[in-house]
């Protein structure tokens, strides 16, 4: 049973394509395997198609259309990839992504994305970059903590959002299990602790930088893009 899921206001900010690429991602994962949020985000939908219906129609300018296909050829051409130019995360296949343990999906919203091998990150700790083609600047990793580890006390200078694909973990706050959703900000100080039974991998987007207390963690995090 999932317990954790997103805010309405993170819903109605993803609903309108307001959130960063890799906070859409994530939060996308959390869709795929909770009916329970897409009702909320489908009643979402119908309330803002019920306010645009209430709106004054505004009177267009007799070139708006004209201006607007313009625009749109223009961010077209812009868009394009000039020929040579780098490639290498524009396709990605199921196999070349990292293992999972037997039963676990990758969730869809990673689909054409590069995800790479696991890289150690610290005594029973792994992660994994995801790269997003459309956006290579999203901060995206898979992490991969085993059973009874920890990740260093830290807080956030931003959003972290965090979608769990496997295992358990705990903080100060709850449990989060298998589907379970979890958002922290510059206002949650945590240490995240894996359940004893068995390893735990999760999704998580990072806007800003995690703030890890210690030199050591900090090494670790910048080295891994945290």
């Amino acid at each position: 049973m999932i317990r954790h899921h997103p805010d309405d206001a993170l819903l109605l900010a993803h609903a309108a394509g307001n959130l960063p690429v890799g906070a859409a991602i994530v939060v996308e994962s959390h869709l795929e395997a909770c009916p329970e949020c897409c009702q909320r985000l489908h009643l979402l939908h119908v309330v803002g198609g019920v306010l645009l219906d209430e709106i004054e129609p505004a009177t267009l300018a007799p070139d708006a259309l004209t201006r607007a296909l313009a625009a749109i050829d223009s961010a077209a051409g812009s868009a394009a990839v000039a020929p040579g130019a780098d490639s290498d995360a524009s396709v990605a296949t199921p196999s070349s992504r990292p293992a999972l343990p037997s039963g676990v999906e990758w969730p869809r919203a990673l689909d054409g994305c590069a995800i790479s091998p696991w890289r150690w990150l610290g005594p029973g700790m792994r992660w994994s970059r995801v790269t997003v083609p459309h956006d290579r600047a999203a901060n995206v990793f898979l992490l991969r903590i085993g059973a009874g580890k920890n990740l260093p006390m830290h807080s956030h200078s931003d959003l972290e959002l965090t979608q769990v694909l496997y295992g358990e973990f705990g903080d100060e706050r709850a449990q989060y299990r298998p589907g379970d959703f979890d958002g922290a900000d510059g206002e949650i100080h945590h240490q995240p602790v894996v359940r004893a039974g068995g390893e735990c991998i999760c999704l998580t987007s990072v806007e800003g930088r995690v703030l890890f207390k210690g030199v050591i963690a900090r090494t670790v995090g910048a080295l891994a893009g945290m």
